[in-house]
């Protein structure tokens, strides 16, 4: 019960604050033309050409900063609040002062790359905590494919609060619940600002996070009004941080003072042919090929089931929301689960503690800090990464067929723009690849299965003579042919659940594979006695059918799940948990 109360908590405070939206526009008009791909590139081209991607894959280790990052923590400490709806007018407290802090680093670093970086707001009307105009931070780095002006953004909220949503005078430093994402847009700004990427790159801080994703709605509603073309968002919230609380939102981590600085968690939403899901995998694949041969501390990346922690929710939903490729990145270990109506209640997050650590010698220095700069500094590295990849790599295809017989799996391959290069992703069980198939010298392959599977699904991306990948194709569901097998025009099928599991949330998929009128559906979930744990209503469409099931930390044995339509028992199936 306090779990569902604690979700209906923050979607009724993400919802009271939601008004509509005006007047949206870039304080400097030049960034839209820049977003619209109206521009001459040659005009923003540096003296010195770096744009090679394994060039630059191999710097950024190097470039991205732990101390950089640390120095813009500390700078953000004295405005004392970033509250949305604190003060604007001030030089020295408040959102207001935050904001021309963070446009004034913008800047610096523009003027430092021969002027390459364009920087402005994106202002915007609505009313929030009683404050009326709100601006969020963007840098935007032209690219030099302006005939494809689609946008690869880099974005955090810049904003923090206390037990109140709209607290404008308490401490709220925000350490971890913004700032070390600010901090990792704020650096990446200025390492990547040296480099020349095909697609235009957007670093944006927005405004109003914590009363209900008002910024960055802002700017994906803008872009579908003025027809931005965006290719990737990448958005960091509470990326610093690696101690548990005694508290977490789920999925959590194991309990108070655990410690994971190997870890980087991606949400993002759906299950089956989620182009969000497929992000989150060419982030992985990216890191592995260019990044973690080189890394001095490998870092783990993990692919959630869920689009964002129970209850909770982050900017990249907006993006999402609108038809945009999205995905969250976060910590492994979350300091709080933000409850913070509940008085034993004792985390950080949320709070007026959650600053950057604590002066443990009475020498007025802080020297035990919350936020671990190097775990920080490999988290921006791993962004910098996704993007500068997606930024220059390859247009994707698409599969023109995908069939199996058990033993072997054969692909033709869609691509107008012949790259006659490829690499094939399989998925079975889980949210990554299991197996990667590569085609050279033609768009057709024929590969032999690691094992015999009903269903399999498969993807494709392009890799151009760099060897960089471009975004995966669409899912394709690929079902077995050969005969003795399970009917496959049986009108329902329940898939097994997946992943089995590896965080917090399994997804249990069906088929429906002829329409018809269904008017009551649902997923029953059982222990291996026959007691009801969990009864999940459905809508039932023609095709895949999807439910995300939050099955809890530390819930571990046999369990069953059931397909029930219109009464009837359609099929079983078991599921173990070993976490």
């Amino acid at each position: 019960m306090k779990h569902f109360l604690l979700s209906v908590f923050f979607l009724l405070s993400a919802c009271i604050f939601v008004a509509a939206q005006e007047n949206i526009y870039f304080t400097n008009p030049l960034i839209l033309d820049i977003l619209k791909g109206n521009y001459n590139p040659e005009d923003y081209m540096p003296d010195e050409v770096i744009a090679d991607p394994w060039e630059i894959s191999s710097q950024l280790p190097e470039q991205v900063s732990a101390d950089s990052m640390k120095a813009t923590l500390l700078a953000l400490r004295p405005f004392h609040t970033r509250n949305t709806g604190s003060d604007t007018i001030s030089a020295d407290t408040g959102i207001g002062a935050a904001r021309k802090w963070i446009l004034s680093q913008f800047d610096r670093y523009s003027e430092a790359r021969e002027g390459r970086l364009l920087t402005g707001y994106l202002q915007f009307d609505q009313d929030v905590c009683d404050m009326g105009r709100h601006k969020n931070v963007v840098a935007v780095l032209p690219g030099r494919g302006a005939s494809d002006p689609s946008s690869i953004i880099i974005e955090a909220h810049m904003d923090s609060r206390c037990a109140g949503n709209c607290d404008v005078d308490c401490l709220a430093e925000g350490m971890e619940d913004n700032g070390s994402g600010t901090a990792l847009v704020i650096e990446l700004a200025r390492v990547m600002s040296q480099y020349v990427f095909d697609h235009t790159i957007v670093f944006m801080t927005v405004t109003g996070e914590e009363q209900g994703l008002v910024g960055s709605n802002a700017y994906a509603t803008y872009a579908v009004a003025e027809g931005l073309q965006i290719k990737t968002v990448l958005n960091n919230d509470i990326v610093g941080g690696i101690i548990c609380g005694e508290t977490s939102s789920a999925p959590s981590c194991p309990g108070l003072n655990h410690i994971d600085s190997t870890q980087v968690r991606i949400f993002s939403f759906g299950g089956f042919n989620s182009a969000h899901k497929a992000l989150g995998r060419f982030i992985k694949l990216e890191y592995a090929e260019m990044i973690e041969p080189i890394a001095q501390v490998p870092m783990m990346i993990t692919l959630m089931s869920a689009e964002d922690r129970v209850g909770r929710g982050s900017d990249h939903i907006p993006f999402r929301e609108n038809g945009y490729d999205a995905i969250r990145f976060a910590s492994a270990n979350e300091h709080g689960n933000a409850d913070v109506g509940n008085e034993e209640y004792h985390d950080r997050q949320h709070t007026s503690g959650d600053i950057l650590g604590v002066d443990t010698d009475g020498d007025m220095e802080i020297d035990s800090f919350f936020v671990d700069f190097n775990y920080l500094a490999r988290n921006a590295v791993i962004n910098g990464n996704a993007a500068a990849m997606a930024a220059l790599g390859p247009d994707r295809p698409s599969l023109a067929s995908a069939g199996q017989d058990g033993d072997y799996l054969y692909v033709e391959i869609d691509d107008p723009l012949d790259y006659n290069h490829y690499v094939v992703g399989l998925r079975i069980h889980s949210h990554d690849f299991d197996t990667l198939y590569y085609i050279t010298d033609g768009k057709s392959g024929v590969f032999e299965l690691p094992s015999r599977e009903l269903n399999i699904f498969i993807s494709v991306a392009s890799i151009d003579s760099n060897g960089v990948e471009s975004l995966f194709s669409e899912e394709v569901l690929s079902r077995l042919t050969s005969t003795g097998e399970p009917d496959e025009t049986a009108d329902i099928e329940l898939f097994q659940n997946k992943p089995n599991p590896f965080d917090e949330s399994t997804t249990i998929s069906f088929m429906m594979n002829s329409p018809g009128k269904v008017h009551e559906a649902s997923i029953v979930i059982t222990d291996i006695k026959g007691n009801l744990v969990k009864r999940i209503p459905v809508e039932v469409q023609n095709g895949m059918n999807e439910v995300l099931y939050h099955h809890g930390y530390n819930m571990t044995g046999t369990y069953l799940y059931t397909l029930y339509i219109d009464g009837k028992q359609i099929q079983t199936k078991r599921m173990v948990f070993a976490n």
